[in-house]
């Protein structure tokens, strides 16, 4: 496939979902993966909730069935001590499309691969450089820096956002930042955790290395303690239901703790002559709002069809580039009220410079 329709950077979700909808459309596709199999992907990562909401998507494209069969561990709600001291409960049991997923991140995203791949699609170890100006997309293949020709690409290089970056505006919610750890799991406890501090909020939920404990606040409010395990261990202590989460944990050593960009991200626009972005190079949002995979899946579908569109009719390039930008319009708006909504229930500290600049955010509806 030396001259593919469309070259898609990034085999994420986003990515692999958009060459599997290209390739099941006819079209010649290269999902460009940037390592190897595990080379580039942390087996933990911020982000691994897959919500009930995701059966008729995955049903939509075909992979409900092997989705299912590969037995990911279940979720059967969260727990919450937000607006209130006292922690609450949420249950999927009432939810219309049942439970939810912790994700075993590296197999579910191979799945997503190799079901693009088995539709067509050709998977190639290459990291995107850039696109130039008239088309090629610049890589770095085995040691060599190439040329990839292709009528479209779809950028879904994540934050990273390598191709949407030079032709659109990426606008910031905030500063949030995400420290994090994984200790052993020792409890059955299935339920994802948060809980709202004076300088952030916390989480922690089982996931299949064990069970990830979660700090989140902003860049510039972080502790430098924070970055040590002692630190961590100490403001984890100064939790209360968290801290109870993982009573057991006192003996197990903390690890150094990993740093994620957790602020929400918005790429304007977002697509171009040639190109479309999906997933977090589109639209990247706070943790709290437990969409992220699920955006990435409904993105990377959706600008799928859209270069698909393109390439079936050049003259309907710009509806259907319209339409694909009116969808990441719905989906953000739907965010961003969500968003507000949640953080506005939490009035507790309201001198803590974390809460009130979110006060402030709800106060001038800040645009994002």
């Amino acid at each position: 496939m030396s001259h593919p329709d469309a070259v898609v950077a990034g085999a994420g979700p986003a990515g692999a979902v958009a060459a599997l909808v290209l390739a099941r459309a006819g079209h010649r596709v290269q999902l460009l993966d940037d390592g190897g199999p595990n080379r580039g992907r942390p087996a933990v990562k911020i982000g691994e909730f897959l919500p009930p909401a995701v059966r008729p998507l995955l049903a939509d494209l075909g992979l409900l069935d092997g989705f299912l069969a590969a037995g990911h561990p279940v979720s059967t709600g969260t727990y919450a001590a937000w607006g209130s001291p006292r922690l609450h409960g949420r249950s999927h049991l009432f939810d219309p499309y049942g439970h939810g997923w912790h994700l075993d991140r590296l197999r579910f995203d191979a799945f997503l691969r190799d079901a693009a791949v088995a539709a067509g699609a050709e998977l190639r170890q290459a990291r995107v450089l850039e696109r130039l100006a008239h088309g090629p997309v610049v890589v770095r293949e085995r040691g060599r820096t190439t040329r990839l020709p292709a009528r479209w690409v779809v950028d879904a290089t994540g934050r990273r956002c390598v191709i949407g970056r030079r032709g659109g505006h990426r606008r910031r919610q905030d500063r949030l930042v995400a420290a994090y750890v994984v200790l052993p799991e020792r409890g059955l406890e299935a339920r994802t955790l948060v809980e709202a501090a004076a300088n952030g909020w916390w989480y922690t939920t089982r996931i299949p290395a064990g069970r990830l404990v979660a700090h989140l606040t902003d860049t510039d409010l972080v502790d430098p303690a924070l970055r040590t395990p002692r630190g961590f261990r100490e403001a984890l202590g100064r939790t209360v239901h968290v801290r109870r989460r993982v009573a057991g944990h006192e003996t197990d050593p903390t690890p150094v703790p990993r740093w994620a960009p957790a602020h929400g991200l918005r790429l304007e626009p977002c697509a171009g002559p040639g190109w479309v972005a999906a997933g977090d190079a589109a639209l990247a949002f706070d943790p709290l709002s437990s969409q992220g995979i699920l955006t990435a899946l409904h993105t990377g579908a959706r600008a799928g069809r859209a270069v698909a569109g393109c390439l079936a009719d050049e003259a309907r390039a710009g509806a259907a580039l319209a339409d694909y930008a009116a969808f990441l319009d719905g989906i953000a708006a739907a965010y961003r009220h969500n968003h507000a909504h949640a953080y506005g229930q939490e009035r507790r500290w309201p001198l803590s410079p974390f809460w009130r600049r979110r006060g402030q955010e709800l106060r001038h509806d800040a645009r994002w």
